[in-house]
C-alpha cells in the first residue's frame, strides 16, 4: 500500500488530543505519514512521539488567561456558547489559513467536530475527508439521546417520543447555529455554496466516513446516526512514560499496602479544582482507605497529607487505575476510556459538555456511580464510594467491560478505513 499523508485536525484539551495521537501513532506503525493540526500548546506532546506537528489557531496565548477560560467554559449553560461564539468563531480566518497550509499534499484530512474550518478546506480543495467524534453525546440521537447539561430538560422531553423530542431539539439548534454566523460568511469569501446544516451538528460529518471513536458500551449504533458512521472502539493514547524516580516511587507506594482510590480531574477540569482534592482526601481518610491524588499541579500544595495518601502532579492513567480499589474522575472521555480499559468500580464527578452523558452511560453500565461535581461534598462522595467499595458487582461488571473495551482496540477499523483507496 502506497504511503498515505493524512491530517489530524483537532482543537480542545489532551481529552481532544490523545486520540488524534493514538491513530497518529497507529497509522505510522502502518507505514503512513500522518500530521497532527491542533493548539500550539500541544506541540511538545505530539512531537516527543515522533509525530509531525503544525499549529491551528487560535493559541492559548491569544485566548487570555487559561484559569478564566476554563471557569467559562465549565458554566453549565453558558459554556457552549463561550466556546463557539467568544472563543472559537473570531478567529476562523487563522484557523482556515494554518490548516490549509498544513493540508497541502495530504491525501486525506481526518476532523475533529471543532475543526470547523476543515470542511471548507476539504471542499475547497476537493481533499478526501473523514470526520471523527469521540462520544456519544455528538452523534446526537433521538432515539438514544444524550444529556446536555445546558438544557437538562430535553432528556425528559423524550419520554413525549422521538418526533416532540427532535421537535424541541431543532429549536436549540437554531439558537446554537446563530454563533455561526462568521462561518457562513467566511464560506461565502471562499466561493463555496452554503452549509449543510450548521457546522455543530449536522456539518461535522463526512458523508463519506465518520469515525465513532469510542466503545460499544457506552452506545451501539442508532438508526439516526450520520450515514457511513463506523463504531471503532476507543483510541486510546495516555501520555508519554512516567520518569524512572516517580514510578519507582508509584510502585512503592502501590507496593506498600491496600489498593487506594484514584483520584483525578483530567487535564481541564483540574484548573477549576477548588477543593476537591481536600474533600478527596478527608474521605479517604474517613473510609479508612489509602489514595492516590493526581492533581496536575505540583504535589506540595498538598502538605499534610499522611503516609496514606499521596499526591503526584501527573500519571499515566493506564498505570495508576488498573490498581484502584475506585477510580474517582470527572467523566471526560478520554479519562472514561482508561476507566473502563482499567476493569475498576468508578465514581464519576462531571462538571460540563460531554461528561454527564458519558457518566450517566457508564452508570448504565453498571460500573460506575455519578456525583455532580458541583454537588460534590464530603459526607456524599464518602456514601457513594463506601456504596461502591461495598458491593462487589461493581468490579465484576467493569471486568467484563474491561474485557469488551480491550477486544474492540484489538479490532479498531479506523487505519484501514482511513488509508483504503477512494472508490
Amino acid at each position: 500500500m502506497p504511503v498515505k499523508r493524512i491530517v489530524l485536525a483537532t482543537f480542545g484539551s489532551l481529552g481532544d488530543l490523545h486520540p488524534y495521537l493514538g491513530l497518529a501513532l497507529a497509522l505510522k506503525r502502518a507505514g503512513h505519514a500522518p500530521l497532527i493540526v491542533s493548539a500550539d500548546v500541544h506541540r511538545q506532546a505530539v512531537e516527543i512521539e515522533g509525530i509531525e506537528f503544525a499549529p491551528m489557531r487560535p493559541g492559548v496565548a491569544q485566548l487570555g488567561d487559561i484559569g478564566q477560560i476554563v471557569r467559562r467554559l465549565l458554566h453549565p449553560v453558558t459554556g457552549p456558547r463561550y466556546l463557539i461564539r467568544d472563543m472559537l468563531m473570531p478567529y476562523l480566518r487563522e484557523s482556515y489559513a494554518d490548516l490549509d497550509r498544513a493540508c497541502t499534499g495530504a491525501d486525506l484530512l481526518l476532523t475533529h467536530p471543532l475543526a470547523f474550518t476543515g470542511p471548507l478546506i476539504a471542499e475547497k480543495r476537493r481533499l478526501r475527508w473523514a470526520s471523527s467524534v469521540l462520544a456519544p453525546l455528538s452523534l446526537m440521537s433521538a432515539i438514544d439521546p444524550p444529556q446536555f447539561p445546558s438544557a437538562p430538560w430535553l432528556g425528559w422531553a423524550r419520554r413525549l417520543g422521538v418526533g416532540p423530542y427532535r421537535a424541541l431539539f431543532g429549536a436549540i439548534k437554531r439558537i446554537a447555529g446563530g454563533w455561526e454566523k462568521p462561518l457562513a460568511g467566511l464560506r461565502a469569501e471562499l466561493g463555496l455554496p452554503a452549509p449543510r446544516g450548521f457546522a455543530q451538528f449536522e456539518g461535522q460529518y463526512s458523508p463519506a466516513l465518520n469515525l465513532a471513536l469510542f466503545s460499544r458500551v457506552l452506545a451501539k449504533p442508532q438508526a439516526d446516526w450520520p450515514q457511513n458512521t463506523v463504531l471503532c472502539g476507543f483510541a486510546r493514547y495516555d501520555g508519554a512514560p512516567l520518569a524512572a524516580s516517580i514510578r519507582a516511587g508509584l510502585d512503592a507506594f502501590l507496593a506498600a499496602g491496600t489498593a487506594p482510590i484514584v483520584f483525578t480531574l483530567g487535564s481541564s477540569v483540574a484548573l477549576h479544582a477548588s477543593d476537591f482534592f481536600v474533600v478527596a482526601a478527608d474521605a479517604a481518610q474517613r473510609l479508612g482507605r489509602r489514595a492516590i491524588l493526581i492533581t496536575g499541579q505540583d504535589p506540595a500544595a498538598f502538605p499534610g497529607l499522611p503516609a496514606t495518601i499521596r499526591a503526584f502532579r501527573y500519571l499515566p492513567y493506564s498505570v495508576a487505575f488498573p490498581h484502584a480499589a475506585v477510580t474517582v474522575h470527572q467523566g471526560g472521555i478520554g479519562t472514561l476510556a482508561q476507566a473502563l480499559a482499567a476493569g475498576r468500580p468508578q465514581l464519576i464527578a462531571p462538571a460540563a459538555f460531554d461528561q454527564p452523558d458519558n457518566a450517566r452511560r457508564a452508570a448504565r453500565a453498571g460500573v460506575a456511580r455519578v456525583l455532580p461535581f458541583r454537588s460534590i461534598r464530603l459526607g456524599n462522595m464518602v456514601e457513594q464510594l463506601d456504596a461502591l467499595l461495598g458491593d462487589p458487582g461493581y468490579a465484576l461488571r467493569a471486568k467484563a467491560v474491561a474485557q469488551t473495551v480491550r477486544e474492540e482496540e484489538r479490532g479498531n477499523p479506523a487505519v484501514e478505513l482511513l488509508t483504503k483507496d477512494s472508490d
